[in-house]
């Protein structure tokens, strides 16, 4: 899949290299609002729940939010990730919008549930209940729900996600001297890729939050969008992270979740 960037002139030499660190992603791109069925990939609206099955709660039994749920059998396959089943996305009404800043794995105020098989049959499967207006901090409209379609991409490392010091060493910028804000702003114009996706690199306003220690993929990204009424903060985004070896087992269990704004 070919890629193509405008790099400034100062950069240029740094293309060939910059290249090699292109990866495959999912671009997840949302359609207009409209009722959609319980299994459906969307944003907002009411989740999939199988019968007898509790919508997650906060510990202190007040509700969870659906952010978004993802379909695999409906996502072009991207290694490592399922190929079937359905992942959702719950987070809390607060004003940090479900994230402990303390333990970003803490999924008591977030929760990251899979389902494996998918029933594709309303009788078997909890009735839609009513969301009403008592929620204040939510960066979407809970109330409406925006279909998810998706296309296959391929994306070159970010500025902010960890794998660029990696890649094209610690500080890389510092070499242009008073020109290093210029070229960094640029450079990441030229390669950004903010909006929502699975997989790929992740984009941040301010750092990234990962241990390199610990290298973790990138599950999920929801950013700001005017289109579908999502605002985290200001004009921020929000991402889902796992390691690798837990999302080839399908163990949901230890997400990190992470968002920030300008």
């Amino acid at each position: 899949m070919e890629l193509t960037m405008t790099l400034p002139p100062e950069l240029e030499v740094y293309q060939e290299k910059i290249l090699e660190s292109k990866v495959s992603y999912i671009r997840a791109l949302p359609d207009e609002e409209r009722p959609t069925l319980p299994w459906e990939s969307k944003v907002g609206g009411l989740p999939y729940l199988p019968e007898g099955t509790l919508p997650p709660m906060a510990p202190d039994g007040s509700p969870l939010f659906l952010l978004a749920q993802l379909n695999f059998s409906d996502i072009p396959p991207l290694p490592s990730f399922p190929t079937e089943g359905l992942l959702q996305f719950f987070i809390h009404d607060d004003d940090s919008y479900g994230l402990n800043f303390d333990d970003p794995f803490d999924q008591s105020r977030f929760r990251a549930v899979y389902y494996k098989d998918i029933i594709r049959d309303e009788d078997a499967l909890e009735p839609g209940r009513h969301i009403g207006d008592s929620h204040h901090y939510l960066p979407i409209d809970p109330r409406k729900s925006y279909p998810l379609r998706f296309e296959r991409a391929v994306e070159v490392v970010q500025p902010q996600d960890f794998h660029f010091n990696k890649i094209m060493g610690t500080n890389f910028f510092d070499q242009f001297g008073a020109q290093k804000w210029e070229l960094l702003h640029q450079f990441g114009q030229a390669v950004r890729s903010h909006r929502h996706k699975i997989g790929g690199y992740a984009h941040f306003t301010q750092d990234d939050p990962r241990n390199p220690e610990l290298p973790m993929e990138l599950l999920f990204q929801l950013g700001s969008d005017e289109a579908i009424q999502c605002m985290w903060g200001d004009m921020g985004v929000a991402n889902f992270f796992i390691c690798r070896e837990a999302l080839e087992r399908l163990d949901f269990s230890n997400v990190m979740y992470n968002w920030d704004c300008y």
